[in-house]
């Protein structure tokens, strides 16, 4: 995929809905034809300024008045004429340059992508691709690098080539992955791993788990269509019968697969559920908050909020983009009919009436997943956390596009019922939790020499452990954070990206030592 990467979104959509036109811009007040031109701290309502599209200037003075509008820390944008730039250039550049309290940069969700890519994306999870994901690991002099396959996509280029989880690139039509470092090299390997068009072949070697020897493949590009609802099993242990299910995107086509999962489980009468959310980037605020009522049932989540909402402060009672007044998220118990094609709004949702949950996450579970982990702490619901601290996003905002592109940009922050919403550092599994942001659990290293829902696997065998020891078990690997930490690309599809922004606007995974 292009414009975005370490996956996953956020249409984060307030009403559950997502937003499909451009509008708000308060004041409406001011000349909507006619010459336009840049004024230090004057600006035009972006109302005006919608899709006026034959002019660079017009498009990137709505991307500086939306953002003055909506951006949840605008007095922080420092207001630079947009003369020497071009659009998306400027929109990188229409963000807080402030650090957070840990260092980090106070807003790494920056991102857009061409809305017809969006829409196919987020409607159906379709994306150009081989329909693998890799993990790409490398130090932090980008040296040594390592490129694994996480997981396949069924019926999709790599599954007919027999590409499993465990599969190590070992080069990209030609070049070496471990030490590619000038830029020709780079770039061969992004175009591979990244095709832009259907029908592209890319040449790889590849060394499967286990394999002494490699073997080439070459993999045509095709539009492939996610699963994010996979892997739904019932685990028969001695102590009991536990639920296993992988999730991967808040998704549209997402509604449907929760539904008949969560369906199968509730039949199976799990005594605990094992919710593998390793690789969810976020979605859909809504869905998150179907699925919590989902696990935790009518009793548990009755007049109990899934998440409070707050934008800027030229907002404090009102959203800015749907014009409603503000109103805390319930937890969802009917479903809304995201991909009407697979099913219909209205109907009621299954539950597991569950007061416990275990979770896996890696530093990729982000977004409407760590509000699910939230919502669900807030209303008691036990949340063991097995895997890596998550991306740390407590924020969101709605898609909305302008001439052909889709803009993402921060807007607004969520709280649980109980009024916690600190994690932009990420919830962090512990032994021994102090900070509300740490969560009871145990810190395990992502396990790339089994398959998903295997018992076996670190992760899924740590929860199992746990579960029947309420302790987590020990000679494992770590998945703790390191300054040579790996970064997680998205080759099948992607919906949030957690990236720099040098590498949203030129489409890189990978870049030369400095």
């Amino acid at each position: 995929m292009k414009s975005i990467s370490n996956t996953l979104i956020t249409s984060l959509i307030a009403s559950g809905l997502l937003l499909t036109g451009c509008g708000g811009g308060g004041d409406s007040s001011g000349p909507s034809t006619g010459t336009v031109k840049w004024v230090e701290g004057e600006f035009i309502p972006y109302a005006q300024l919608a899709n006026q599209c034959d002019a660079d200037l017009k498009e990137k003075l709505w991307l500086r008045s939306w953002s003055n509008d909506t951006y949840l820390w605008y007095s922080e944008i420092i207001d630079r004429d947009p003369a020497p730039y071009q659009v998306l250039e400027y929109f990188a550049r229409l963000k807080t340059e402030n650090l957070s309290a840990s260092g980090e940069p106070k807003d790494k969700y920056h991102y857009s992508m061409p809305t017809s890519e969006w829409e196919q994306l987020n409607q159906s999870g379709a994306s150009v691709g081989y329909g693998m994901t890799v993990y790409v690991q490398q130090r932090s002099d980008k040296t040594d690098r390592k490129i694994t396959v996480a997981y396949t996509e069924p019926n999709s280029p790599a599954t007919n080539a027999n590409i499993a989880r465990g599969t190590v690139v070992v080069s990209i039509d030609g070049v070496n992955v471990k030490d590619a470092s000038d830029s020709a090299s780079i770039g061969i390997l992004n175009k591979g791993l990244f095709p832009e068009n259907p029908g592209q072949q890319t040449r790889f070697t590849l060394q499967d788990l286990g394999a002494s020897q490699t073997r080439e493949v070459v993999l045509t590009a095709q539009t492939v269509v996610s699963t994010p609802v996979k892997n739904t099993k019932v685990l028969s242990t001695p102590s009991g019968t536990i639920g296993y299910m992988q999730f991967n995107a808040h998704i549209a086509t997402a509604e449907r697969g929760l539904f008949d999962a969560i369906n199968t489980l509730a039949n199976a009468k799990v005594d605990d559920l094992v919710l593998d959310l390793r690789y969810n980037g976020g979605g859909l605020l809504a869905m998150a908050s179907q699925l919590g009522y989902m696990i935790a049932g009518e009793q548990a989540t009755k007049d109990r909020i899934f998440e409070n909402i707050s934008f800027n402060d030229k907002y404090p009672t009102k959203n800015p983009v749907t014009g409603e007044t503000l109103t805390p998220r319930p937890f969802y118990d009917k479903t809304f009919g995201f991909n009407t094609s697979l099913l219909s709004s209205g109907q009621s949702l299954p539950s597991l009436n569950l007061s416990r949950v275990y979770i896996l996450t890696t530093d990729r579970t982000c977004s409407a997943s760590e509000a699910l982990i939230n919502s669900l702490r807030g209303i008691d619901v036990e949340v063991i956390q097995i895997g890596g601290t998550t991306c740390g996003k407590p924020y969101g905002f709605y898609p909305t596009p302008n001439c052909a592109t889709t803009y993402f940009t921060i807007q607004f922050k969520g709280v649980n019922d109980k009024g916690f919403g600190d994690y932009s550092d990420g919830f962090v599994p512990s032994s021994s939790p102090t900070l509300q942001s740490e969560v009871p659990g145990c810190d395990i290293a992502d396990d790339f020499s089994h398959a998903l829902g295997d018992k076996e696997e670190s992760q899924l065998a740590a929860a199992l452990y746990y579960r029947d020891n309420n302790s987590c078990p020990t000679q494992v690997a770590k998945a703790s954070r390191t300054q040579a930490k790996p970064q997680f690309i998205d080759v099948g599809y992607m919906l949030e990206d957690t990236r720099n922004q040098n590498i949203l606007l030129n489409n890189r995974i990978l870049t030369q030592p400095k």
